[in-house]
């Protein structure tokens, strides 16, 4: 295959597959009326899925199978099964406990989806990769949003078409991989089994320094995407204003990928390093002024202020994955995307859980000020000596 048609493959398979990731943020409303849940089964239902991820890609680096095995048939094989476990939400009888189960099954198998779509990527692309990258997460970023835009749609009438489209599309993105893609010309592979080998990556300095900066912004990122909803009614709320909650948070989320897209072509003019932490910078500063904002009046600037935010919370993430890959060692390069991604959603779990508990302590104006200490500590670990 021609290597220009390589990326827009990967691209598009991987924005039909990780709409699977927030299928469930999209239609909450609906599955707290028909479940009887609490409101506080927004984190539950997100911390289930960031959970699965981190056993999953736990599992995968430890077992070094994207390395091991044909990346587009793990793809593959993964995009199917986290498509029938997206389903399990359609049962009529479920509860708190068995949407928790099937949210953590899908997220477990998007393990051999989001990294592994970064590690095929890695194989094709030797220059470039930081661009490469980019619109590769800017895809996560529209297949996470996408299930809020077909919430607001009027063609989903009912919620459990959202369900079904998602499951849909993510079964389309690994038929798309597995047919067009075979192994990348940079690929090498692991021929052995090594229990250990991944976790030897973090005796490289400068790739420890990449991902402490990663896991910052990961303290960060989801559990902004999962409360954008919130962060909306908590506005709606205090100024008595109307807005269409699922349009704006698809549009806030969606953002993001415009961010990843600016922020891999500038890599190339100011360095990967640079651009991450000028991310970082303007994300933080967004957290700790996040209480000013909720307070203003005027709700265009309100929404000027989250779509900045929106676009630099996620616009360094391809930059993180570009340094992890660029300084892990060949055989190893898929695990060690994999495993770096393990211990960074295993992060989003605790703020996501912390913010839940946040909600009935604190203002709700002034929980995601917490948010800030990630991309301090990312920003410390970038720039250090």
């Amino acid at each position: 295959m021609q290597k220009k048609k390589v990326l827009p493959i990967i691209v598009l398979s991987q924005f039909f597959c990780t709409s699977l990731w927030f299928a469930g943020n999209g239609v909450l409303d609906e599955l707290i009326s028909d479940y009887n849940l609490k409101i506080q089964a927004l984190g539950h239902l997100v911390s289930a899925v960031q959970f699965g991820f981190i056993l999953g890609t736990l599992l995968f680096a430890t077992l070094t199978i994207a390395d091991r095995y044909s990346p587009s048939k793990v793809f593959f094989t993964s995009a199917v099964i986290a498509a029938i476990f997206n389903l399990g939400m359609l049962w009529e009888g479920n509860t708190l406990l068995t949407l928790v189960g099937s949210r953590f099954l899908t997220g477990f198998f998007l393990a051999g989806i989001y990294p592994v779509g970064m590690k095929i990527a890695a194989d094709y692309f030797k220059e470039g990769l930081g661009r490469s990258l980019s619109f590769l997460v800017g895809a996560l970023v529209l297949g996470t949003a996408l299930p809020h835009l077909l919430a607001d749609s009027s063609l989903f009438t009912q919620w459990k078409w959202v369900i079904i489209s998602t499951s849909f599309l993510s079964f389309a993105g690994g038929v798309l991989v597995v047919l067009n893609l075979s192994d990348g010309p940079y690929r090498k592979s692991a021929q052995q089994l090594k229990l250990q080998a991944a976790f030897t990556i973090f005796k490289n300095q400068e790739l420890k320094k990449a991902a402490l900066g990663y896991f910052g912004h990961m303290w960060e990122l989801y559990a902004f995407w999962a409360f954008v909803p919130l962060i909306f009614k908590t506005y709606q709320e205090l100024h008595q204003v109307v807005l269409p909650i699922s349009l704006w948070s698809f549009i806030i989320i969606a953002i993001g990928s415009v961010g990843c897209v600016i922020g891999g072509i500038c890599s190339e003019y100011f360095g990967l390093k640079k651009v991450a932490s000028w991310s970082l910078f303007i994300s933080c500063l967004c957290c700790l002024l996040s209480p000013l904002f909720f307070y203003q009046p005027y709700t265009s600037v309100f929404l000027v202020f989250l779509l900045i935010w929106g676009m630099t919370v996620i616009a360094d993430s391809p930059l993180f994955s570009t340094l992890v890959a660029n300084h892990a060692d060949g055989p190893l390069k898929g695990s060690a995307l994999t495993l770096v991604n393990c211990i960074g959603f295993a992060i989003t779990i605790l703020s996501i859980q912390l913010l839940n508990s946040f909600q009935g302590s604190y203002p709700l104006t002034s929980i995601y000020m917490m948010l800030g200490i990630g991309p301090m500590v990312g920003l410390w670990a970038l720039n250090k000596k």
